[in-house]
């Protein structure tokens, strides 16, 4: 297959998809043959009726159309695929350009139109200035979603280096080149959104959109169009979250807050990999990879008959559950030194000093909130210029000093927690939520 041409008109015009609609033969294969070699794909109607025919199966970026066409006009066309759903942009070519004209085409919601007769680099440069305005709109909508989601999110990599994390992170190595959808479970602040984004960005996706939607934040009834769209009383489209994220990963999280319908449409999406607007009677078919989170348990929903089973199974291909940060406490050394770093830069303040009394203390702390609290607990730390009381020490050492005195904290925590289990072994193993076989070869290493 011939790759589209890199030229001034940019990357935009090699990813789109555009329909050609003339009833003029010689007009339809002059602008294929301009459009054919800089384009993805580019496809031609002769009349009203089979573009709308195409419209019905497959979805493009763009639509080239004549204004004066047997039977009706471009303008009139594009009025009646406004109320079943275009969702593409539209150029107007035309020989007439009075006003009237310009003004029911900005009515209609045309992109923008050229006039007859008119030379290859203006209907090009036309072609490029709506699919860059369509792509800033989406750059934008994108942008404001991201400011407005949960400010406390982190946004970094995946740190640790338990063997429950290394064990997350293989997975995540292995999953990523796949479209399998992904079920990510684990208590509030486990960092389920953060191993999403690391599996994105580990996929061929990575270029592509990250869009996370947080189901507890959007209300109930106005889900499905935030989610899938809306074409309102007056026809005019309003893409979803869905559409945005079109060729990335969509990030649905806390799934189980879905209401009935809105589980049912997003069944038939998953299925289908089609999206139907609200009010829209057309179909666009969709290219995303989607991943799922949720702290509830979605098997006793199901019991309960607040989810739905057939929705279950089909987002439960594979399963990570990302693990309470009690139960990987050799990591909070890592992430605490980096959480002190990124506040100390980002607020311009003093970087707080561990010791090895307060990294003991935060290895013996059950951290119900898990990093989400550890990351909060550093940053109010950093502001106010201390550690809590709970959780200062004496005999200040620097950070880098800290990791270097990882193995010891981990010792005395492990010491610990087999002080707790009596000097059982398998139970302070499961309660560390590692092997058996960590904790003899640790012990072994201490001469225990």
């Amino acid at each position: 297959m011939q790759r589209p041409q890199q030229d001034e008109y940019g990357e935009s015009l090699a990813n789109a998809s555009v329909l050609v609609i003339d009833d003029e033969p010689g007009m339809r294969n002059f602008l294929t043959k301009i459009l054919s070699p800089r384009c993805k794909r580019v496809e031609q109607a002769a009349s009203a009726a089979e573009a709308s025919a195409i419209l019905d199966r497959a979805y493009f970026d763009l639509v080239i159309l004549d204004n004066i066409m047997p039977g009706k006009t471009g303008l009139d066309w594009i009025r009646e695929q406004n109320q079943v759903g275009l969702y593409s942009d539209t150029i107007l070519i035309t020989a007439y350009a009075d006003l009237e004209t310009a003004i029911k085409a900005l009515r209609t919601g045309v992109a923008d139109f050229v006039l007859k007769p008119f030379r290859a680099n203006q209907i090009l440069n036309a072609v490029a200035r709506a699919l860059d305005r369509q792509n800033l709109r989406r750059e934008n909508y994108l942008l404001k979603h991201e400011l407005s989601a949960e400010a406390n999110v982190a946004r970094g990599r995946l740190l640790g280096n338990s063997a429950a994390i290394c064990d997350a992170r293989d997975m995540l190595k292995r999953l990523a080149p796949l479209p399998t959808p992904v079920l990510f479970t684990g208590a509030t602040g486990t960092g389920k959104e953060v191993a999403a984004r690391t599996l994105h960005s580990l996929s061929d996706r990575a270029e592509k959109p990250f869009v996370a939607v947080n189901c507890a934040a959007i209300s109930p009834d106005r889900m499905a169009q935030e989610l899938f769209g809306v074409i309102d009383e007056q026809d005019r489209r309003r893409d979803g979250l869905f559409l945005h994220a079109e060729g990335g990963t969509l990030f649905l999280d806390e799934v189980v807050q879905m209401p009935d319908q809105v589980q049912a449409a997003l069944l038939r999406v998953l299925e289908d990999q089609r999206v139907r607007p609200v009010g829209a009677e057309r179909d666009i078919p969709l290219n995303l990879r989607f991943l799922f989170a949720t702290n509830a348990d979605l098997e006793k929903a199901v019991e309960e008959g607040s989810f739905r089973a057939d929705l279950y199974h089909r987002i439960n291909v594979v399963t990570i559950d990302m693990p309470p940060l009690r139960d990987r406490s050799e990591d909070i050394v890592e992430l605490a030194a980096l959480f002190i770093q990124q506040f100390a830069t980002t607020l311009g303040l003093p970087a707080l000093e561990l010791d090895e009394e307060t990294l003991l203390k935060f290895s013996r702390y059950d951290w119900p909130g898990n990093v989400r609290e550890l990351r909060n607990l550093i940053e109010r730390s950093v502001i106010l210029g201390a550690f809590p009381d709970k959780f200062s020490g004496s005999g200040q050492i620097t950070g880098v000093q800290a990791m270097e005195n990882l193995d010891l904290v981990v010792q005395r925590h492990i010491m610990h927690i087999l002080d707790e289990c009596d000097g059982n072994r398998a139970e302070a193993a499961r309660r560390l939520g590692v092997s058996r076989k960590t904790i003899d070869r640790k012990c072994a290493s201490w001469g225990v």
